[in-house]
């Protein structure tokens, strides 16, 4: 099926999951949007997330898209059922993939769970992994600093490995194995995690393990492109083409050839006045 897959996030961080999505399934035709406009969500009460969440999702559903995957942790974490009850397409969110892989990887089952303060607060990989392995522990810690580091493009310094330390301090108390990577910037900052954590905590990129569950369900579902690629992916946001195309080309470890802007207030006054 050649319809496209539709990616979003609240602003860049969704591109380590579009890199891995192209790296599975190279002959599909991904649009993603970045809500650049109302980025952060981490900081937003879980209603607003919701909302933003929906009208993000209606705003992909207008390029035909067969499958959505919510490539933002906070999003995921608390409007995956909202999205699921009001879009008639598979909808994939990062958190249960990111969870399974940690609860089959754990050998303590002690695990460590890295994010925005709206992914730890709502408990979702606790929730995930509990019903996977009840006995689990789950210790969460919010790292609100990194975001603004990696965009910064300071991956590897003394102020990022300082940062890390005093986040991961906690969490490597409480003797974990495994550490989910809960947001989507963190796998740019993998190999100076691993340092600081040690060889003897295995890290889980959510992003990774979401692109290998949406291989799985387009093969299940017989939505899978055997066609040879036939567009490029588009990039869209509401806000900073310039800034996207920038910073994204780090993200994704290739140039952003095109970033195009929507005006996603029209956009969305016109889905209001529709609905009336």
């Amino acid at each position: 099926m050649i319809n496209p897959i539709g990616v979003f996030d609240s602003g860049l961080g969704g591109l380590t999951v579009v890199k891995q999505l192209k790296k599975i399934l190279p002959a599909e035709h991904l649009v993603y949007f970045g809500d650049t406009a109302r980025i952060p969500y981490g900081t937003r009460s879980q209603n607003l997330i919701k909302q933003y969440a929906l009208e993000d999702a209606r705003l992909l559903m207008q390029y035909d898209i067969k499958m959505l995957v919510v490539a933002c942790n906070t999003a995921s974490s608390s409007a995956l059922p909202y999205l699921k009850e009001r879009i008639n397409i598979p909808v994939v969110g990062v958190v249960k993939p990111g969870a399974a892989a940690a609860a089959a990887m754990s050998r303590s089952k002690r695990i460590g769970v890295i994010g925005t303060a709206a992914t730890i607060n709502s408990q979702a990989y606790t929730r995930h992994i509990q019903k996977l392995i009840p006995q689990a522990q789950v210790f969460g810690q919010a790292c609100p600093l990194l975001v603004p580091l990696v965009e910064e493009g300071w991956l590897d310094n003394r102020v990022t490995r300082l940062t890390l330390e005093k986040y991961l301090k906690t969490l490597l108390y409480q003797n974990i194995d495994a550490l989910i990577l809960g947001c989507t910037h963190y796998p740019l900052l993998r190999p100076l995690i691993q340092q600081v954590v040690g060889p003897q905590v295995t890290l889980i990129d959510s992003g990774e393990e979401t692109a290998k569950v949406v291989k799985e369900i387009l093969q299940n579902e017989h939505l899978l492109n055997v066609r040879p690629k036939q567009k490029r992916d588009r990039f869209i946001v509401s806000d900073s083409p310039d800034k996207f195309k920038r910073v994204g080309s780090r993200f994704l470890g290739y140039p952003l050839e095109k970033v195009e802007e929507v005006d996603f207030e029209a956009f969305l006054q016109a889905t209001a006045l529709n609905e009336n």
